[in-house]
């Protein structure tokens, strides 16, 4: 027989645990499907009338186009959006986390304090023209022929750095991007590789950011070095040297507290916000008692869901502040001729997600349950302990770029329809929301949290997670570490016009 899972009183609708046919009457449920359900969609409950609201997780995930019938399969034929549900008492829900200090895992503690998980040497371009270079010189240092605890050396090329003014907003964005970059303790030094005449002009770039070239970064530009091939040369006798250096570093035992993690999530299915989101919620809860970090981001993704977040503010200013950027999100829609609604993608549709609202929710549950006490401009460096919000788009190599631009130095990533993502400097874990795709793409996923459906709890999968944070961030690679993944993800966010 086939099984639904409800998960909560409230809920006009269940969710298929087995693809329900039609006419056939799943079990917890008195009436039949009225025609087939896939697996992880919604079947109705009971009648809602046009225009009523329908509600998954106990809150409004949008209002029925038509009249809904008990049996019927809920999706976005008969589903609509709605702004209704989304009242906030500021801090309402504020809960303090246990303080523990007993996690710690095995980090690269730099001279000057900060600590990373991994031991890279990063070539950054100022522009898209020294793009070509950075990588040549990258490809000289092949991973098997580095020594041991030297992570690699990586090549970070985009589209920027020219095409507008000097001063515009998108050049800004790029320097504070790179400038966290080059601040981020996951790398033990850098080469910032220019083509000479760009907007983002080196020096400039470097003194905007409160940066001085030194033993751990240095710079070049292809035209002073006298074109391609010289360059190339010359950025090669650089970090051979740089190599030698960071060969020196080792690991040592260090407080989790010292761990920032970035939350991320795409290719999100209906077990999203079942299995993976929270579960994944729940070990940043551990992480912040033990006084770690948390960054959730995707600004579009959290749009019907903000209520959740604005009741765990820490004060009315944090509050403000995440108002702030969902009014410029709204904007910045309209200015498009956009709706934030278009946001599940077709991937969320056929894995069972119809509005943006019921994205949303499924979402925020990746941030747990402790408060929120800050909000953050894209790529700006973290200020707060604990979780943080950090505005940026929906598009998870912008968003994870900017996160690690913030400070994270690890990556945790969920995903329901598949993801191979991978975000070097900051190793990347993969959790998958269902056993299908844990078997499927196994190559991919770090972590199952289907056993959340079959009777494990959300506290003991949270837990195999926060324990796979501690063993990926002491040096145990990733599945998309091991299979090379993270030298393209490099997309800083470009919000202006290029002329």
């Amino acid at each position: 027989m086939s099984r639904i899972l409800v998960l909560n009183s409230l809920d006009d609708v269940a969710i298929a645990l087995d693809d329900i046919s039609e006419g056939q009457t799943p079990e917890g449920l008195d009436v039949p499907a009225r025609t087939h359900i896939p697996t992880g969609h919604k079947i109705a409950r009971h009648a809602v009338e046009a225009g009523g609201v329908v509600r998954r997780y106990g809150q409004v995930i949008g209002r029925a186009r038509i009249a809904i019938a008990p049996g019927d399969h809920v999706h976005i034929h008969n589903l609509m959006m709605t702004d209704d549900g989304r009242e906030a008492e500021v801090g309402a829900d504020l809960r303090s986390p246990p303080l523990r200090s007993d996690a710690t895992f095995q980090g690269v503690v730099r001279p000057d304090g900060r600590v990373g998980t991994r031991n890279y040497i990063g070539v950054l371009t100022s522009v898209n023209c020294s793009a070509t270079v950075a990588r040549r010189i990258a490809d000289a240092f092949p991973d098997d022929g580095l020594p041991d605890g030297v992570d690699g050396v990586v090549a970070f090329t985009h589209q920027g750095g020219c095409g507008g003014s000097s001063l515009s907003s998108d050049v800004a964005l790029l320097q504070r991007t790179l400038g966290g970059y080059a601040r981020h303790p996951n790398f033990h030094a850098l080469l910032i590789v220019g083509l000479g005449c760009e907007a983002n002009q080196i020096p400039v770039w470097l003194a905007n950011e409160g940066l001085n070239a030194g033993p751990t970064l240095h710079a070049l530009t292809i035209q002073e070095a006298g074109g391609t091939g010289r360059a190339i040369e010359a950025g090669v006798a650089i970090v051979r040297d740089l190599i030698r250096e960071a060969a020196k570093m080792r690991r040592t035992t260090v407080s989790a507290e010292h761990l920032t993690v970035g939350l991320q999530c795409g290719g999100s299915d209906g077990w999203s916000g079942v299995t993976a989101n929270p579960a994944l919620g729940e070990a940043v809860d551990r992480l912040v008692s033990h006084g770690g970090s948390a960054l959730l981001s995707e600004t579009p993704e959290i749009w019907g869901a903000e209520h959740l977040l604005l009741r765990r503010a820490a004060s009315q200013a944090v509050a403000d502040k995440l108002q702030a950027r969902l009014a410029w999100w709204r904007d910045y829609a309209a200015r498009h001729q956009m709706e934030l609604n278009n946001n599940p993608s077709p991937g969320n549709l056929k894995g069972g997600l119809t509005t943006i609202l019921e994205k949303s929710l499924g979402a925020v549950a990746k941030s747990g349950s402790t408060p929120l006490n800050d909000v953050i401009g894209y790529a700006e460096p973290l200020a707060a302990r604990g979780l943080s919000f950090m505005d940026s788009p929906g598009y998870d190599p912008c968003s994870a770029t900017g996160q690690i631009a913030s400070g994270a130095n690890l990556i945790v990533f969920t995903t329901g329809r598949g993801s191979v993502f991978g975000a070097k400097p900051a190793p990347s874990i993969k959790i998958a929301s269902n056993a299908r795709l844990a078997r499927w793409m196994d190559e991919d996923m770090d972590i199952d949290a289907s056993p959340v459906l079959t009777g494990a709890s959300l506290a003991d999968v949270g837990e195999r997670i926060f324990q796979k944070m501690l063993a990926v961030a002491s040096g145990e690679p990733s599945k998309s570490e091991a299979l090379g993944i993270g030298d393209n993800e490099f997309v800083p966010w470009q919000v202006g016009a290029y002329l």
